[in-house]
């Protein structure tokens, strides 16, 4: 049976990306790398919203020209080959080895054989929890106050009880709570 996991970067004070839009303060070490590598090898496919799709789209097939970072040139290929999902309304394409779903109930029947990885998104990650078709929460908390920008949600209005199932550090800066629904929910 698969499932969906939404993994996501944030600040300690709660943001996902700096006030002016930036994703440049993460701390990715060599360890946290080869977790979040390992991971996505694991996975069956990527799952992303519209405006992290274009994001995504945008960097990783360019990636070696991009950035020197080890991280980047270890998870660039893995990105490149892996089936990707994106939900969106508005959005026609297959680039990239995607598939466009109109519907994000249609992740329900996806997922029953296919463990998908749902990077950041506010608002997919939002209504996704609202369906209860997230099946873990991987929250890594970086060393790091921006003072501002976007929150892992928005307008979830749900209660939900959660069990800690892991926390780990990573090079003794980014601590990582993964979460699954508790029983009941």
């Amino acid at each position: 049976m698969g499932k969906i996991i939404h993994i996501v970067h944030q600040s300690l004070d709660g943001y996902i990306e700096g006030p002016d839009g930036e994703f440049d303060w993460p701390v990715m070490d060599s360890e946290l790398s080869i977790d979040t590598n390992t991971l996505a090898e694991e996975a069956d496919a990527f799952l992303y919203g519209r405006g992290v799709w274009g994001l995504m789209s945008y960097f990783w097939p360019r990636a070696e020209q991009m950035s020197e970072h080890p991280h980047d040139l270890a998870f660039a290929p893995v990105w490149r080959a892996k089936p990707k999902y994106v939900v969106s309304r508005t959005l026609r394409t297959d680039e990239w080895n995607s598939t466009v779903i109109a519907d994000p109930a249609e992740l329900a029947e996806i997922k029953r054989d296919k463990t998908l990885l749902l990077f950041g998104g506010t608002e997919l990650a939002s209504e996704l929890t609202r369906r209860g078709l997230i099946d873990e929460y991987r929250v890594y908390v970086h060393p790091v106050l921006l003072g501002g920008g976007r929150t892992v949600f928005t307008d979830v209005k749900l209660r939900a009880g959660l069990r800690l199932v892991e926390s780990r550090t990573y090079g003794g800066q980014v601590v990582l709570m993964r979460h699954e629904l508790a029983d009941g929910n």
